[in-house]
């Protein structure tokens, strides 16, 4: 049997924590009893926020970095490291969600994608298993990378890689390290937009819904409290991932 994997007093490192999914899950993480470094890009004051509305006891240290720059994942690790002496839990949530077709994106678009969305939770995930102690990680990946999104071309292609990446560091960093992903679908309208792109979407999933945060949070202490689980992607979507097609 698995040994258990209790969050009471681990360190967390989770990237994009100042807002939106990232926000949620380390308001989570830090009422559970966690320590966290809680990293930013352009979000500073959210950042700032989130650390001093930590419960008393929990330790937050915000940690500004740009992942699209090289190097960047090392350094934000080290000074995690640097801050709270280890890292037990590492969410790779920092994203960016602009269009792109594939007739019209450029090098330097899916180069910024790629960077973000896969060199860095990579950088970030090969630091953790250097650290040679038990730890989990989860990333997120979006429901979509099952079938083909035409308007966010350089976008998909870089969650794409993140799960490939996702199963192998599954495979090369175990036993030390648990590897898993969540995939959510309609929880957040884009930036911009409100509550109601969500209810006009909510007809396309078998569920006929949308969710909410709260639905990424309980998939995420599941995968983090779950001792026996690596290499697996939760579709957190209202069962929209069954429509996918694109790839077989």
């Amino acid at each position: 049997m698995a040994d258990s994997f209790p969050l009471n007093g681990k360190t967390a490192l989770v990237t994009g924590a100042g807002i939106r999914l990232g926000r949620a899950m380390s308001e989570a993480l830090l009422q559970k009893g966690c320590h966290l470094a809680a990293h930013y890009h352009s979000s500073a004051v959210e950042a700032e926020e989130l650390a001093e509305s930590a419960p008393s006891g929990q330790r937050v240290v915000p940690i500004a970095a740009d992942l699209a720059s090289p190097g960047s994942g090392e350094a934000l690790f080290q000074e995690a490291v640097d801050s709270l002496g280890h890292i037990d839990i590492l969410i790779n949530s920092a994203s960016i969600f602009h269009e792109s077709t594939l007739e019209s994106f450029s090098d330097a678009e899916l180069d910024e994608n790629i960077r973000l969305h896969a060199l860095a939770p990579l950088a970030l995930m090969r630091a953790m298993a250097r650290q040679q102690r038990p730890g989990v990680v989860i990333n997120m990946l979006d429901t979509r990378i099952l079938e083909y999104d035409a308007k966010h071309v350089a976008y998909h292609l870089s969650k794409r890689m993140l799960f490939s990446l996702t199963r192998m560091a599954a495979l090369e960093f175990g036993p030390l390290l648990r590897v898993n992903a969540i995939a959510p679908g309609l929880v957040l309208p884009p930036p911009g937009k409100d509550a109601s792109h969500l209810e006009a979407l909510a007809p396309t999933n078998p569920l006929q819904t949308h969710g909410g945060p709260d639905d990424i949070v309980r998939a995420m202490l599941f995968l983090l409290e779950s001792p026996f689980i690596t290499g697996q992607i939760i579709f957190v979507d209202g069962g929209y991932h069954m429509k996918g097609g694109a790839y077989g």
